[in-house]
C-alpha cells in the first residue's frame, strides 16, 4: 500500500486472507497508515467503483467485494482514494498469493516507512508545504502549521513508523473493532493506544 505522490514514499506492506472484503481492506488501511477514518473513501479495481453502500454515489457495494475475486493474481493493482477533498490516493498491488501460515493471526503488518500525514492536512501536496514550512521556524506560517499540528498530532514525526503499534490496531481490528470504533476508542487519535 504506497500513498500516491509521497515523496520520499509512504507505504505499507500488509498480509490479508483472501477472503478479505474491501470493507475490511479500508479498515486495515486505516489501521496501519493510521488515518482518523473520518472521510468518505473508495476503491477502484479494473475501472470498477467500490465503497460503502447508501451513498449515492454509484459505487458497487465493498462488502460484498473480496480480494480473492476482485484481485485474485500477482500484480493485481488497486485504487483507494480517502477523503476525497484531499484526495489521499493510494496504490495497493497484490505482491504475492500465498497459503496462509498455520497460527499467524491476519490481518498482520509485515513493514512500511514514514507516518502517514495528519488526516486534513491538505492532501500530498499540502502536507508537503507543511513540512517545508515547519523546517523553517523563520517562516511566516510556521507558528500556524506548528500550532495547528501540536492540535491534532502533537507527536508527529514524519519519519516515523511504529510497526509494533499497527499490529496492535490490526490485532484489535481482528478482535471485532472497526477503524472508526477503534479511532473512538482513542478518543478521536490513534496516540495513547499503548
Amino acid at each position: 500500500i504506497t500513498l500516491g505522490d509521497s515523496d520520499p514514499p509512504i507505504w505499507r506492506r500488509v498480509r490479508v486472507r483472501g477472503n478479505t472484503t474491501l470493507a475490511e481492506l479500508h479498515d486495515v488501511i486505516q489501521s496501519v497508515m493510521p488515518w482518523n477514518d473520518s472521510h468518505l473513501h473508495r476503491f477502484d479495481v479494473g475501472g470498477a467503483g467500490y465503497g460503502p453502500g447508501g451513498l449515492g454515489l454509484g459505487l458497487r457495494d465493498e462488502e460484498a467485494a473480496r480480494l480473492r475475486r476482485v484481485a485474485p493474481s500477482e500484480g493485481d493493482v488497486i485504487e483507494y482514494e480517502y477523503d476525497f477533498g484531499d484526495g489521499w490516493e493510494h496504490e495497493i498491488v497484490v505482491e504475492a498469493v500465498v497459503a496462509p501460515e498455520p497460527g499467524e493471526r491476519y490481518p498482520v503488518c509485515l513493514a512500511g516507512e514514514r507516518a502517514a500525514p495528519p488526516d486534513d492536512s491538505g492532501g500530498v501536496f499540502g502536507y508537503m508545504q507543511m513540512l517545508e514550512v515547519l523546517s523553517d521556524p523563520e517562516h511566516p506560517s510556521y507558528a500556524d502549521y506548528a500550532d495547528w499540528l501540536d492540535a491534532v498530532a502533537p507527536d508527529f514525526d514524519p519519519e516515523a513508523f511504529d510497526l509494533a503499534a499497527a499490529n496492535r490496531r490490526l490485532a484489535w481490528l481482528a478482535g471485532g473493532l472497526s477503524s472508526a470504533q477503534l479511532r473512538r476508542l482513542v478518543n478521536g487519535a490513534w496516540e495513547g493506544e499503548d
